[in-house]
């Protein structure tokens, strides 16, 4: 299979190799969207758990952290988004120092997730994000009308002045936080474990499924078709970045859009 960026790495032969990186993974795994998944998990249990129906409850991503303090609530906002990113900078740090590779790979840049190619990857991305972005609301609205699905609130922040640049900040924060991990990271450890294609897509994507299992089994389901979906996109063209703009635009129009249409709309369903 021909891609755009660097070739799939060779499985390592060597036994204490091989033990390092499958420590390392699942560190970071631990440190990030493996802990995650481990939350969604509790909390869907406390939803189907919970009087009402999971309909009638709220699943909330972006709420506000001190309520009636908008500046004190701005440096939380801010404070959350560049600790949610830290991972991603220890991933980077570790893709340097891979005890597998010599010479060693050049950190994020190995997965694709660089300046190289930003017309290339955002109009992928777009491309991406238009077919995934109608489906996956689709799937959620019938979900939820199944009884299967929480009601999503992308946003409850108040009517502040930095309210639409947070939000795009999160979206952007979410979208390098999971294609770094676990698309680019997690495919190319799995590939030096040993793994089949098919299999680490596989795992791949129901890690991404079930730390959106909060949201109900529609998010389950319409995110494990999405990484996927993503998981083959990655292993054609070889990079993050194209994906890294689809994900940060499908967050950035839930987002923005449902702070815009909340409540104007009566398709849309609210908390």
């Amino acid at each position: 299979m021909s891609v755009d960026g660097p070739a799939r790495p060779r499985p390592v032969s060597d036994p204490a190799a091989r033990r390092t990186l499958g420590r390392e993974t699942l560190l970071v795994l631990a440190l990030s969207l493996g802990a995650s998944a481990v939350s969604a998990l509790i909390s869907f249990t406390g939803a189907l758990t919970r009087p009402g129906g999971l309909a009638a409850q709220p699943a909330n991503l972006n709420g506000s952290l001190a309520p009636d303090r908008p500046w004190l609530d701005l440096a939380w906002q801010l404070f959350g988004i560049a600790t949610a990113l830290v991972p991603v900078l220890l991933v980077g740090h570790l893709l340097r120092r891979e005890p597998a590779v010599t010479p060693p790979a050049p950190g994020l840049r190995v997965l694709g997730f660089d300046l190289r190619r930003p017309g290339s990857d955002l109009g992928r991305g777009a491309l991406v994000a238009a077919g995934i972005g109608g489906s996956g609301l689709l799937l959620y609205l019938g979900a939820r009308a199944a009884g299967a699905n929480l009601t999503v609130v992308p946003e409850s922040l108040p009517e502040v002045w930095w309210k639409l640049p947070v939000l795009v900040l999160a979206a952007v924060q979410n979208s390098v936080v999971e294609e770094v991990i676990v698309l680019g990271y997690l495919l190319r450890r799995l590939d030096q474990l040993g793994w089949g294609p098919l299999a680490a897509i596989g795992a791949s994507a129901l890690l991404r499924g079930s730390y959106h299992l909060y949201q109900g089994v529609g998010g389950f389901v319409g995110n494990v078709a999405m990484g996927v979906i993503f998981g083959w996109l990655y292993r054609r063209w070889g990079r993050v970045g194209p994906l890294v703009a689809a994900h940060a635009l499908i967050d950035i129009v839930a987002f923005v859009g449902y702070a815009l249409l909340a409540g104007e709309v009566g398709w849309l369903p609210t908390a």
